[in-house]
């Protein structure tokens, strides 16, 4: 099954099991195509458990779970990707260890990483971040016109990432993005299923 990068959902880490499923179930209700789990300070054994339920939840949907970093759980769930930085292990190793299904992406934020990523088997790009953004410490703004100059480099599905809002749709329209990557944006938002429809509508408009 081809992926749909389309709009995809990052989760924040703060929120209490039940309440992250029902808010990534409401979410999935209104449109989201893809959810990756980004867990930073969380042991092992409950980012396991967190990804089986949140994996369980998704397959009724027929929604791919991508396990941000942490290749080991993505193993233990089978997972439908794994998600990496360009501090965490190289793409080649990790090609070496997942099965061959598998989806990796990696962020990057230059042609030369983007360049680099299709080299080396990625399946996908995050580019980011696109706008200033809170759920990240240490994202740092791409240069104008950067986005489209990376996107236009490789032929890797590429999806924007970085303080996305409905209102930046429009400005994204030109790009030759795959999807947008929201966190906050639904995350965060009173009415998750809502919000997650408009962003969707907007995105299936620009396509």
């Amino acid at each position: 099954m081809k992926p749909n990068y389309t709009l995809y959902l990052v989760t924040e880490e703060s929120m209490p099991l039940e309440q992250l499923l029902q808010t990534i179930e409401a979410a999935v209700k209104g449109g989201v195509t893809i959810v990756q789990l980004r867990e930073k300070n969380t042991s092992g054994k409950s980012f396991f458990e967190k990804a089986k339920s949140i994996k369980a939840l998704l397959k009724q949907y027929d929604v791919p779970l991508i396990i941000n970093d942490r290749v080991d759980v993505a193993l233990a769930i089978e997972a439908d990707g794994v998600h990496v930085g360009q501090s965490d292990l190289p793409l080649t190793a990790i090609r070496n260890i997942v099965p061959a299904t598998m989806l990796v992406g990696i962020s990057v934020s230059t042609i030369a990483e983007a360049i680099e990523a299709e080299e080396n088997g990625a399946d996908y790009i995050g580019v980011g971040a696109v706008f200033p953004t809170h759920s990240k410490d240490d994202a740092k703004v791409l240069p104008e016109g950067m986005l489209a100059e990376i996107t236009n480099a490789v032929a890797l599905p590429a999806v924007a990432i970085g303080g996305i809002k409905l209102i930046h749709l429009p400005k994204l329209r030109e790009m030759n993005i795959a999807g947008v990557a929201i966190v906050s944006g639904i995350m965060k938002a009173d009415d998750p299923y809502s919000t997650a429809k408009s962003y969707r509508k907007e995105m299936e408009s620009i396509k």
